[in-house]
């Protein structure tokens, strides 16, 4: 029996196989296990392996050494018998230590600590407190007990903020036991450990005074109240204030034990709840201080018989964010139906702000909604959003906002909800009409920035320079993220005199002119400045050359392309700017900018880049998204023709799929909000061919969701760029995609325009690879106009164009793809058309075609036309199989509900036709829920067809819902 590997980091860094202890070498040698264990499993650079390790202190021949310790530690770590790389694996230019969290005391730790909080929200609280412990008794001293230098020190900090909180909600479930004197001794011992902890003090306060010590818990507050003056010259914060005042006046609804606040149903009656409430918010700062005037302001706001805003305004970077994540935590328990976070992205310096039916389709996501279902106007995804939170009690955090009318469409309509808005705006219309509750946060104070630099610092270090202490408070401002950034810089360099940090602020005095402030001292940029000059070289470029792309994040490979770098290369970089603060790794593989860094990387890159250099690198840019865009739509839009690219520049590595449409899908799905920005770039600077191609490449992804206007909007983007070079072929590919997005948006005059306005196009360019697609985009147009003959002609005309170009193409199944569409077009307008027999031919033809070459989409088209030839022949039986056979595929591969929605309206005529009336209700009421979500102009013909089954009256099929594409 295999013998099972533990380690431990809650003390010192231990591993055990089995009972055994395993040696684990020198303390160096334990301090590089100790980073990779904490990396859980992810890569570390060998470099960030060395600054772990050693520090600045790190010998020449330090990588060399690292290659030693690996091998002792694979020799140690493996049983015999097995292959060292199956646990402690080289990866790149790195290590990776593959275990699972049960493996490690921290993930079990948090195992623990998870399951405590899925208990209590049972109200289970007994439960609770014994998972709690459990988590607590892994704790085996200081963490990485043995281990040196600033990287342990900083692990130490943090998991001991992770002990601390773990530590307080034990004892607060302690005093709703009633375990007053238990929950007192403990508390008192974490008062020791964290005497300006406001938290601990508050529960102290209030253990001592349920046992019967009401002088014990005065003197308690007593004394924190002093050594916050002496230490901080600050008061404590109207939490713990309250308190006193309470307990003061013998307070007797103190004395009544707590009840976990809006209980939450019995875990029997919903077994799963807990894993489908969303809990989005941010992590909190650990070290947030201050702002006792805006918590004594926030106070009193409720939810309980109004939905309840707050609109928190203020300069960038004044804190807004980490006020309202703090309140927002602070507060979650009151809200069981969960807590909902989207940043609105308001002000970003690049791209737009979220539009409200993109914030809209996001949160509906988060609730649990099928989003490839939803309806395309504001007003009903805002209507289908207030329905969703009716009844629900739900804190929705709306971060970065423009302005109210970016607002107002998030906002519930029922009571319950308590909605956090931040902005740079101070929204006074979201005030005015809607009753928020402003929120002005300007700088700290003088007292509150010296607290927030001695909890980051250290109050001793703090205490020791006072002069330079107030000078680093005015140069930064009391601009909370400024003075964030300094105090992050001057705790790296931990030997240096506070002193040294003033002095360089005083000499590289500057300011970022799109954030400046009435006060001539409110800049941030020297600060920026300190953990740029700090960087390497390349890192430095690199986060010069971020500025220029304009997405919302960026992922790795889209990085390592705009720099010209490898993946290898790029990660390296990217891990020294997160390292810096200077680039935020919000998901593994894809960073962020905060937006006053993007503004001081922008300026840099305007100041240093060559105008040549930094258009290279927004060609390869473009060049990354468009040849990985144009190989994901090749691999989902088998039946169409490919355009050329010219080779991608140097340096780019457009990402591969390996023909695995599933990865191909899920890249334009992550990608789609990039893209958009991209495209937008590339007109903006005219990059002309990058433009339209760039169009063409996003065209069916944004079809196939029914993102009409953004289809719309992108194609009008390539006309322009097509006319500008004057190229037929651009300009005709621009008109076939607005044939469609217009379609789709319910112009078909305007679309059929467009669609024979790109077949003269074609047709005069003599691309006879594209010219049948727009052929059978006029046969899908003319369809909704109700001009069935153009309709059969225009299809027609596609399959003659596509058999004379069969066994021609390069691509030959491609174009054998095209010929079975084709096909399947001309059957379906032969039914549409009541030539049933006609039909039947031809679309039996495009099924056996569709299934010989495996494509499942355009197999389930065929299917649905097939059923409707049987329909019209009285073959009832046949045509409820062939029916049901197309909606099974369309379900199974998950394409968007209105090809379903059709195939639903015809079976039920055919139920209706074999004298089911149940059955064929229950098919159009389906049918009809999927076009009312839609939006669908079939929506009423499905509403008559229910009344008049009421009524008893009979009606023929339906035209049905239109399959177009490219």
């Amino acid at each position: 029996m295999e013998e099972h590997l533990r380690f431990a980091v809650l003390g010192p860094v231990r591993a055990w196989r089995g009972p055994n202890e395993i040696e684990l070498g020198p303390p160096q040698q334990r301090a590089m296990l100790a980073v990779l264990l904490l990396a859980e499993g992810s890569q570390v650079p060998a470099n960030g392996l060395i600054d772990a390790v050693w520090g600045a202190r790190a010998p020449a021949s330090a990588l060399g050494i690292l290659r030693t310790y690996v091998h002792h530690l694979r020799k140690s770590l493996e049983p015999a018998g097995n292959t060292a790389a199956s646990m402690l694996r080289s990866t790149g230019d790195g290590y990776q230590l593959r275990i699972s969290p049960q493996e490690l005391d921290l993930g079990t730790f948090r195992q623990l600590l998870a399951q405590a909080e899925r208990t209590r929200r049972t109200q289970d609280i007994t439960g609770a407190a014994e998972y709690l412990r459990d988590a607590l008794r892994l704790w085996q001293g200081p963490v990485l007990a043995g281990v040196r230098g600033d990287w342990a020190q900083t692990q130490r900090q943090q998991l001991g903020e992770l002990r601390l909180a773990a530590q307080v909600a034990c004892s607060e479930i302690e005093v709703e036991l009633g375990r007053h004197a238990e929950a007192a001794s403990d508390l008192a011992g974490l008062v020791a450990e964290h005497p300006l902890d406001e938290r601990v003090r508050e529960l102290l306060m209030l253990a001592l005074y349920r046992s019967g010590r009401q002088s014990a818990a005065l003197d308690t507050y007593r004394e924190v109240r002093a050594r916050l003056a002496d230490e901080l010259g600050v008061d404590p914060g109207p939490a713990l204030q309250a308190m006193y005042q309470r307990i003061l006046r013998t307070d007797t609804e103190l004395l009544v034990r707590s009840a976990p606040a809006d209980p939450a149903p019995a875990a029997a009656s919903v077994p799963d709840r807990a894993s489908a409430i969303p809990a989005q918010l941010p992590a909190a700062l650990p070290v947030f201080v201050g702002r006792d005037a805006e918590w004594a302001e926030v106070a009193e706001l409720s939810s309980g018989g109004t939905v309840v805003v707050s609109a928190i305004a203020g300069m960038a970077g004044v804190g807004k964010t980490a006020f309202a994540v703090h309140w927002a935590r602070q507060v979650a328990h009151r809200f069981p139906d969960g807590q909902l976070y989207l940043n609105l992205r308001g002000f970003d310096l690049v791209g737009l702000p979220v539009s409200p039916e993109h914030a809209l389709r996001t949160l509906l996501e988060s609730l649990g909604t099928d989003t490839r279902g939803l309806p395309q106007e504001a007003d009903a995804l805002a209507a289908l959003y207030r329905s969703r939170l009716s009844g629900k009690r739900m804190l929705v955090l709306l971060d970065n906002a423009r302005d109210a009318a970016q607002v107002r469409p998030l906002l519930p309509g029922a009571p319950g909800c308590l909605v956090i808005v931040t902005s740079r705006n101070r929204l006074a219309g979201l005030v005015a009409v809607d009753g928020a509750h402003p929120l002005n946060l300007t700088v700290l104070s003088v007292p509150e920035a010296r607290a927030l630099l001695a909890r980051r610092l250290g109050h001793g270090r703090v205490a020791a320079e006072p002069e330079a202490v107030e000078e680093i408070i005015a140069r930064c401002a009391r601009l909370p993220l400024a003075l964030a950034v300094t105090a992050a810089r001057a705790a790296i360099r931990s030997s240096f005199p506070l002193a040294v940090i003033a002095d360089e602020l005083r000499e590289q005095a500057g300011g970022l002119d799109a954030f400046h402030d009435s006060d001539t001292a409110a800049d941030v940029r020297v600060a920026f400045s300190w953990s740029y000059n700090a960087l390497t070289s390349d890192a430095a470029r690199l986060f010069r050359l971020l500025a220029l792309h304009p997405g919302p994040d960026i992922a790795l490979p889209a990085a390592a392309s705009l720099a010209g770098h490898t993946i290898a290369r790029a990660r390296q970089l990217l891990f020294e700017l997160t390292q810096a603060h200077l680039v935020n790794e919000a998901v593994p593989n894809r960073y962020t900018f905060h937006d006053l860094l993007r503004a001081y990387a922008t300026e840099l890159t305007e100041a240093v880049e060559a105008l040549q250099q930094a258009r290279a690198a927004r060609y390869r840019m473009f060049d990354h998204y468009l040849h990985t865009a144009h190989e994901a739509a090749a691999l989902i839009s088998r039946a169409r023709a490919l355009i050329t690219l010219a080779p991608a520049a140097e340096g780019v590595g457009a990402e591969r799929f390996a023909k695995d449409v599933t990865k191909a899908v899920a890249w334009l799905t992550a990608e789609q909000t990039v893209l958009l920005a991209v495209m937008q770039q590339a007109a903006t600077h005219r990059y002309d061919v990058h433009t339209w191609q760039l169009a063409w490449a996003m065209s069916n992804h944004l079809h196939l969701r029914g993102l009409w206007r953004e289809q719309e909007a992108t194609r009008l983007a390539g006309m322009d760029a097509a006319l500008r070079l004057g190229d037929k072929d651009a300009l005709a590919d621009a008109h076939h995609g607005l044939a469609i997005a217009t379609s789709g948006l319910g112009r078909n005059q305007e679309a059929r325009d467009h669609a024979e306005r790109a077949i003269e196009l074609f047709t005069e360019s003599g691309d006879r690879r594209s010219l049948p697609e727009a052929y059978r985009t006029l046969a899908w147009v003319a369809e909704q106009q109700g001009d069935l003959e153009a309709a059969l002609g225009a299809a027609q005309r596609a399959l003659v164009l596509h058999r004379a170009h069969d066994g021609r193409d390069a691509d030959d199944n491609r174009n054998r793809m095209a010929v079975a569409v084709a096909l399947n077009a001309v059957g379906w307008c032969h039914t549409l058309l009541g030539q049933a027999q006609h039909a039947l031919h031809h679309c039996q033809q495009a099924l056996a075609l569709h299934q010989e070459l495996g494509e499942d989409t355009n197999t389930a088209h065929s299917w649905d036309s097939i059923g409707h030839a049987h329909h019209q022949l009285g073959q009832y039986e046949q045509a409820v199989t062939a029916f049901h056979t197309a909606l099974a595929l369309y379900r199974q591969l998950g394409h968007l509900p209105w090809f379903a929605a059709g195939t639903l309206t015809r079976l039920g005529d055919t139920h209706l036709s074999a004298g089911c009336p149940d059955e064929a209700r229950a098919m159009w009421v389906e049918g009809l829920n999927i076009a009312e979500q839609l939006d669908h102009p079939d929506s009423e013909s499905l509403r008559t067809r229910l009344r008049q089954l009421d009524e008893s009256t009979v009606r023929g099929p339906n035209k049905g819902v239109g399959r177009g594409g490219e």
